[in-house]
């Protein structure tokens, strides 16, 4: 509806009057015009002071200094009945003049300004370390200067791939078990312009192939029995505007890497159950330990994905073709070891270092930190020792012989475990069985099998 002016001016007085804050206007020589009633309350004032000056009303007041200069005041502390309060004073124009002053009070006492700023400081805080535990939840954990190498390959390598996390390119890292192609993974989301966007993970081959398809692109409601009922977002739609990790990629099902390669080209995603596709944007990183154009030959793994994938690709290397290393990867896993288990290690004998140096490393960086904590469980003093040590034996250790295939040296071994046992028994063949905990019908089956008969 329209308001006349009457109604207007009706209208601002009684808004005025109202205001929770204590409001007071005065004219350019400081006499008060208007004064509010949370401001009468606040000054515990009864009377009507309209007219009077408004330094007789209110002490301290620069109402009369503003309204002769006019330069506002803001956030001023004022005090007032002993307690300090912040108040504005600002001056209202008209074609340059002064016409009046505008005071209000902001907080009736310092403390609720202290208070309201330990409120802020404390929700900061909270939002500063919810933010810290998202970006651990779903952000990298891992940055290049904690991927430790000294050697040659693994400085080229780490150089390599500060240079591949800059692009947006597709990533094949490729390396046996344990070498660290996670690690690598996670410094390359760390250095991206995705840093910020989500590092989401996901290892094919410990999904269920039945399940491996909807964890990844999602499915609707009612897409199958037990499905959500608002249904769900797969891996790749978490990872918009940022990066995913298909770690084992070698064990993906031949039928879901063509939906993969699908994403890859087109850019989106289509959920179990659905009728349209989602657009992602999502930087993609792939790892695997096994042989992929050896699967492709047989037949295991798509070469237009392969290719697909391989746009920019890293090698790992062993941890036996960078031993130069071991020394600071002996520290470094030894200083997280200490932190995690309580026990304190200060030093290493030359024959511990000698076993570590000569041993071939099969299960790499993994196995060296696994090797180590239980080096530490087993420690007495504080120098680990060789016989802390516990290694499978090498390849290099075993007896050098033609190799057979496995039939051939099962068939070998059970051969001499009977014979060894016939041995044992003097000859008694129940006797033999018995050591050998078989049957003696299983036993005579062998013998005879085996050419032994007598």
């Amino acid at each position: 509806m329209d308001l006349n002016l009457q109604q207007i001016s009706k209208l601002l007085e009684v808004v005025f009057e109202n205001a929770h804050e204590p409001m007071v206007v005065t004219d350019k020589e400081g006499n008060i015009l208007l004064f509010n009633r949370s401001y009468r309350e606040f000054l515990g004032i009864q009377e009507n002071v309209i007219g009077k000056p408004v330094t007789e009303v209110i002490e301290n007041t620069r109402m009369h200094i503003v309204g002769r200069e006019g330069v506002p005041e803001i956030a001023d502390i004022q005090q007032i009945k002993g307690q300090k309060m912040i108040a504005h004073r600002i001056p209202i124009m008209d074609e340059g003049q002064v016409i009046a002053v505008l005071g209000t009070v902001l907080f009736q006492d310092v403390k609720e300004l202290a208070s309201l700023a330990a409120m802020v400081g404390q929700l900061k805080d909270e939002l500063t370390y919810y933010k810290k535990e998202l970006r651990r939840r779903l952000g990298a954990t891992y940055h290049f200067d904690q991927i430790v190498g000294y050697s040659q390959k693994m400085k080229e390598l780490k150089k390599f791939s500060q240079k591949v996390a800059k692009s947006d390119s597709t990533v094949l890292i490729t390396g046996e078990s344990g070498t660290g192609k996670e690690l690598f993974a996670h410094a390359i989301h760390a250095e991206s312009k995705r840093k910020m966007g989500p590092f989401i993970r996901v290892n094919c081959a410990a999904i269920p192939d039945s399940l491996l398809e909807s964890e990844l692109f999602g499915y609707e409601e009612g897409a199958f029995t037990g499905a959500a009922r608002r249904g769900k977002k797969g891996k790749f739609e978490l990872a918009d505007h940022g990066t995913i990790l298909l770690d084992e990629i070698g064990d993906m099902p031949l039928p879901l890497q063509a939906k993969l390669l699908r994403v890859l080209q087109e850019k989106e995603v289509e959920r179990v159950g659905a009728v349209r596709s989602t657009p992602i944007d999502v930087r993609v990183i792939a790892s695997t330990n096994q042989d992929l154009p050896a699967l492709i030959k047989d037949g295991r793994f798509r070469a237009d994905l392969y290719y697909r994938l391989n746009v920019v690709s890293l090698e790992i290397p062993p941890l036996r073709e960078r031993l130069e290393d071991l020394p600071e990867l002996v520290s470094n896993l030894l200083q997280r070891l200490v932190e995690s288990t309580g026990i304190s290690v200060k030093s290493i004998d030359d024959e511990a270092w000698s076993v570590l140096r000569s041993y071939s490393w099969p299960g790499n960086v993994r196995e060296l930190n696994n090797v180590l904590e239980r080096a530490l469980h087993l420690l007495e003093g504080d120098q680990l020792k060789k016989e802390h040590l516990w290694l499978p034996a090498s390849v290099e250790a075993l007896p050098s012989r033609p190799l057979k295939s496995l039939k051939e040296t099962l068939e070998q071994a059970e051969r001499e475990a009977l014979l060894l046992a016939m041995r044992a028994a003097e000859g008694n063949k129940q006797e033999a069985a018995k050591l050998l905990k078989i049957s003696k019908s299983s036993f005579y089956e062998k013998w005879e099998k085996h050419g032994l008969a007598t």
